[in-house]
């Protein structure tokens, strides 16, 4: 015979204990009618909906203008090309173009362009000319494309040094030609960018680092914010080099003139910067001599030096550095704060220190 067992009853001490406890459990859920709903939290709760706030997503911008890039921008290197800027050579053919150009001092006192294309495709530039032993460190920053005429040997052999992939018409490369009815050679070679492009070598492929900073708007760049209003820059970079850049609010642009002559390229298009950058660098004779026997002046663009930088009508003083020959230039202002320029293209002025000026107005 199977005795069966009967469990203990709970005491009513028991009862009330679990009865509290069911209903401690409705109280957590919220459960009520016409109350308010009480729901604790717990700490990991906050941070699970802390992550869950989604992180903004800033537009894709062009790396040397800092512009909108529409669609995100072309997987494309940049493309740096020597331009010629002797009297024959004017008006030139896709300066108005450039995301930057850097005018540097060669023999004679005249000035060249290291023109640099990226966010536009020009369908012909020119004229183009020869390579200078400062080009390495202006262009190797961009880890892209150069395009020249020719250059004396230790001069050419420095590029690919630099990690660049040269196009030399000197060397047979594709997409050079002589143009008929614009001046006499050795002023008359020009090219077409998308020849260039189109060759680049697999490990030529990305799109360049950011060199200058970009403030999102022109009204936060840094001289927009706190420089001092301006209308007019006088540069000279040599004897016979004295560009001039002057404040156009209408087209928030600087325009340039080659002392008092508008500087325009060959469509007619006023040729404009939405910033110009002047840094005071040292330039010494090389042991490079030109065909007419002029010696070959270098720009040691490394170091540190003084700097200006123009941008929405105003200037700022700055200061420019350079560590490494791939490092680009940074500025940085009095704090030490990084300049941020303007969104837009940019002109890079190389001004010697020993004979070269800067006047403001």
């Amino acid at each position: 015979m199977v005795q069966r067992v009967r469990a203990p009853r709970p005491t009513r001490r028991r009862r009330v204990a679990a009865v509290a406890a069911v209903l401690g459990t409705f109280a957590l859920a919220g459960c009520g009618s016409g109350g308010a709903n009480v729901v604790e939290t717990s700490q990991a709760d906050v941070a699970a909906s802390k992550s869950a706030v989604p992180t903004p997503v800033l537009p894709a911008t062009w790396p040397l203008t800092g512009m909108p890039a529409d669609g995100g921008a072309a997987a494309r290197p940049a493309l740096a090309v020597k331009i010629e800027n002797s009297a024959p050579a004017r008006p030139q053919t896709g300066l108005e173009q450039t995301d930057m150009v850097w005018e540097e001092v060669v023999e004679g006192g005249i000035t060249r362009f290291v023109a640099v294309f990226h966010s536009q495709v020009p369908e012909e530039v020119g004229p183009i000319r020869s390579v200078r032993p400062m080009d390495p460190k202006i262009v190797g920053p961009l880890k892209g494309l150069i395009a020249f005429s020719g250059g004396q040997p230790d001069y050419v052999d420095m590029l690919p040094a630099a990690g660049l992939q040269i196009f030399s018409q000197d060397k047979g490369a594709d997409g050079f030609y002589r143009k008929k009815g614009v001046a006499a050679a050795p002023h008359n070679v020009y090219g077409t960018p998308a020849t260039w492009w189109a060759a680049a070598d697999s490990t030529h492929q990305a799109s360049p680092p950011q060199q200058f900073a970009h403030a999102r708007t022109a009204a936060q760049a840094t001289a927009a914010v706190a420089g001092t209003a301006a209308a007019n820059l006088a540069l000279t970079l040599s004897g016979p080099s004295h560009p001039a850049w002057a404040w156009d609010a209408a087209s928030s642009t600087w325009l340039r003139s080659e002392g008092t002559t508008a500087s325009v390229a060959r469509s007619g298009a006023r040729l404009a910067a939405t910033n110009v950058v002047v840094l005071r660098v040292t330039v010494q004779n090389t042991d490079g001599v030109d065909p007419a026997g002029n010696p070959v002046p270098e720009t040691l663009l490394a170091g540190s030096g003084e700097a200006l930088v123009a941008s929405g009508g105003k200037t700022v003083k700055a200061t420019w550095t350079k560590g490494a020959e791939l490092d680009p230039v940074t500025l940085t202002a009095a704090d030490g704060a990084t300049i941020a320029l303007a969104p837009g293209n940019t002109w890079v002025e190389l001004v010697p220190t020993d004979g070269g000026a800067v006047a403001i107005s």
